[in-house]
Parts: structure tokens; C-alpha cells; sequence
């Protein structure tokens, strides 16, 4: 019991305990949701854990080193707490769950056992299950530097370090046809080349997709409408008067950092570095290497 709080170790040392968990979900949206396997609701850190969610977790697996912890959260669909259109939406990937073991008494006696992310999350049935990983699973991710022509970086990203939201970068406009969520068909707007916004995304800034984004494959002219065509379609509904806003795209290319955003100097490729061809060529007497034919 190293490590609990000291009136929770007194407790948990006595005869009768009144402990129960309590669990914190933070999306990346910043929406906090907490549960709790109580009969009643818990407050404490600004958060109030809900009792009535039907929220439960199996037993947590730790281990010491390097290994994963990890456990499962099971519970009940409904308006009030998790939405199936909301994990539908993605809303729900990659949130952060925090997990304690709390005496429901004095809920200042508390221990936290869990600090992690949602993995896989299935639904059926109207109940869902979601896997929750430990926060040694960011180890188990491949890291360093890529030794490539293009860009590495992402547009605006820190070694990007690009202001997407500077003047001629960016369009906040309404669609004005919407096909299966993929394909947005504009009116005709000025002061964007064709291609523009090629390869940027499109963000929904308002209606019940609102803070979700798609990649965008094609940016081209169809008569008098621009049409953006998206990789995926937006996993929530999106409507006509929902407000949207279209990013600037960008191919990687050095060119296009230093003529399109003017940014070479934060350029993360390196477009000089000699290809395939060039390292495993062989030493060649002829004194002429243009590809003519000899004589």
C-alpha cells in the first residue's frame, strides 16, 4: 500500500471500508465526463462522478518496467452520458482516463490507480467497451527523424512552425451541396488559386460535427463551383448552414514551402540528399553520360 494517501491507508486497515472507483474521461474537445460505481454521486477536483452511467471497469493489469497497463471500461449508452453518434464520431479516440480508488465517505481519501487513453472502443447492443491503455503505450511508438526529400513536418505543427490562421491561408464559407459527407460543392470565391487547398483539411466549426476535421484530396473547379473532395467522409452530419473552414494545403515539396508559404527556413526535408540511382551506380569509362547512342 505504498504510495496511498494516509487516510486512505488508515482505512483500508480497518475492519468495514467504504471505498468505491470513480473514473475521469477528458476528450481532446476538452468535454470532461465522470463516472462512478457508487450508489450516489461523488464531487471532487471540479469533476462530479455520475452513479447512474451503468459505468464499470474490470480489474486493472500493472505490471513494473516498461509493460502496458491496461484494463477495460464496459457501460450503457444513453443521451445522458456516452452517445453512440459521439463515438461514432470519433469524439471518444484517444480521450484520457484517470481512475481512483476513492473511500466514498471522505472523498479526500483517494488513490489514483489509472492514468491513461482509450484504445479500441466496440459498441453493440446499446453498450459499449472500451479498452484503456497505460501511459507506457507512447514507448511503444516508433520515433526519430526520417531522412527524406519531402517535408516531414505537418502543416503548422511545431517544426513546421507555420501560422495557418495568417491572412490568405484560410476560408471560413458555407457549402452550398453536400455529397455523402465527402464531397463539399461551394459558390465560387476569389483569391484562391485552383489546387489551393489541395492536400490541407476542412474543419467544421459549428452543428453536430462541430470540431471535427477531414484531409482534403482534391481541390478543383467544376463551372462555376469549387468542389473539395474529402479522403474519408466526416463521421457526424453535416448540414448546409454549417459554418466551415477551408486550410490551405501543402504537397512537401521544397518548392512550395519557399514559393506558397514562404518558409523554407523551417523546411524538415532534404531535398539534395542523393537517391537510389546515384548511391548504387557503377564507375563508367565513357567520357559521354547524356543517354546518347555511341559511335
Amino acid at each position: 500500500m505504498s504510495g496511498l494517501n494516509a487516510g486512505l491507508r488508515a482505512h483500508l486497515q480497518t475492519a468495514v471500508t467504504t471505498t468505491c472507483r470513480a473514473w475521469a474521461l477528458t476528450r481532446k474537445d476538452g468535454t470532461v465526463l465522470g463516472f462512478t460505481d457508487h450508489d450516489g454521486p461523488l464531487t471532487f477536483g471540479g469533476i462530479t462522478f455520475r452513479a447512474d452511467t451503468g459505468l464499470s471497469a474490470l480489474a486493472i493489469q500493472q505490471t513494473t518496467g516498461l509493460s502496458v497497463d491496461n484494463t477495460e471500461a464496459l457501460g450503457a449508452l444513453c443521451d445522458a452520458s456516452i452517445r453512440e453518434e459521439d463515438i461514432e464520431a470519433g469524439r471518444y479516440d484517444g480521450a484520457e482516463i484517470r481512475a481512483w480508488l476513492v473511500n466514498w465517505h471522505d472523498v479526500s481519501q483517494r488513490h489514483m490507480q489509472f492514468r491513461g487513453t482509450i484504445g479500441e472502443l466496440r459498441r453493440s447492443g446499446g453498450a459499449f467497451e472500451a479498452e484503456l491503455r497505460g501511459l507506457t503505450d507512447v514507448l511503444n511508438r516508433p520515433l526519430g527523424r526520417v531522412y527524406q526529400k519531402p517535408c516531414s513536418a505537418v502543416l503548422g505543427d511545431r517544426a513546421c512552425a507555420f501560422d495557418t490562421s495568417t491572412s490568405g491561408y484560410s476560408k471560413d464559407t458555407r457549402a452550398a451541396a453536400i455529397e455523402e459527407r465527402r464531397v463539399f460543392h461551394f459558390d465560387a470565391f476569389a483569391g484562391f488559386d485552383a489546387g489551393w487547398f489541395q492536400f490541407g483539411r476542412l474543419v467544421v466549426l459549428a452543428g453536430a460535427a462541430e470540431g471535427l476535421s477531414g484531409m482534403i484530396k482534391r481541390d478543383r473547379m467544376d463551372g462555376a463551383r469549387r468542389v473539395i473532395e474529402l479522403w474519408h467522409p466526416l463521421r457526424a452530419d453535416v448540414r448546409l448552414a454549417d459554418l466551415l473552414r477551408l486550410e490551405a494545403g501543402c504537397d512537401k515539396r521544397a518548392e512550395t514551402c519557399r514559393l506558397k508559404f514562404q518558409n523554407l527556413i523551417n523546411y524538415q526535408g532534404f531535398p539534395d540528399i542523393p537517391g537510389d540511382d546515384w548511391s548504387i551506380s557503377d564507375p563508367s569509362k565513357a567520357g559521354s553520360l547524356n543517354g546518347g547512342s555511341r559511335r
